[in-house]
């Protein structure tokens, strides 16, 4: 049904996650991040409401184990939930449950985890996690390749139908939320041409929010 991961940038700026699925608008359920607090995917038969829980656990100062101990803990239906959490320090941590579906796996690296759900292979989270470790540039641009490695590797057992980008840094609102909520095929090749039509102008869009004054023209028609 899904597989996923949670990342860091090595200097805990930048949090985010990328994720796939065979279900439509993945990430408007999955995804879960705040800036300088961590990164949360809560998938499988998904409660959307664990993962702003594990987060206010996490800007309380207590460890990612703990926030998701304590969270999955008092979840009444743990054992059908799978979650991935990632601190402002320390490792990753991740919960599968007992009545995760279909071939389910993980992964922990240093600044991210990978995992899944009705996977082709018990593989595709190791490999995402390795292609993290090994890319280079922003961290949107690493989470995409991990979240390609995933699919190259088997991905899901089933066709994917929506993907989901997004990274949080100091600002207020993401820096990078981009969807693919229903695609027929592809949705992950989808996802990348978003992000690389994106990711130049990404910063153009903070410096409106912050300073219009000094932030460049729009380039659009009508626009001096």
């Amino acid at each position: 049904m899904t597989f996923s991961i949670v990342a860091r940038s090595a200097d805990a700026r930048l949090f985010g996650m990328a994720i796939a699925s065979s279900s439509p608008a993945v990430a408007a359920r999955c995804v879960h991040a705040r800036a300088g607090i961590g990164v949360v995917a809560s998938q499988n038969i998904t409660d959307p409401s664990l993962g702003p829980a594990i987060l206010d656990a996490l800007g309380k100062g207590v460890s990612a184990a703990e926030a998701l101990a304590r969270v999955v803990g008092s979840s009444r239906n743990a054992e059908f939930r799978q979650v991935l959490a990632l601190g402002s320090s320390g490792p990753p941590v991740l919960h599968s449950g007992r009545h995760a579906l279909g071939v389910v796996g993980g992964a922990l690296g240093a600044d991210a985890a990978a995992a899944g759900n009705l996977l082709a292979n018990p593989d595709v989270p190791r490999a995402m996690v390795d292609a993290f470790t090994a890319a280079e540039g922003h961290l949107a641009a690493r989470l995409m390749a991990a979240l390609r490695a995933g699919a190259a590797q088997g991905g899901e057992a089933g066709p994917v139908h929506s993907a989901g980008l997004l990274v949080v840094r100091e600002v207020s609102w993401p820096i990078v939320d981009l969807r693919v909520d229903w695609a027929q095929s592809n949705p992950i090749g989808a996802l990348t041409s978003l992000w690389e039509l994106y990711a130049p102008q990404l910063e153009d869009y903070v410096r409106r929010a912050l300073d219009p004054g000094a932030a460049p023209s729009f380039g659009v028609p009508g626009n001096p």
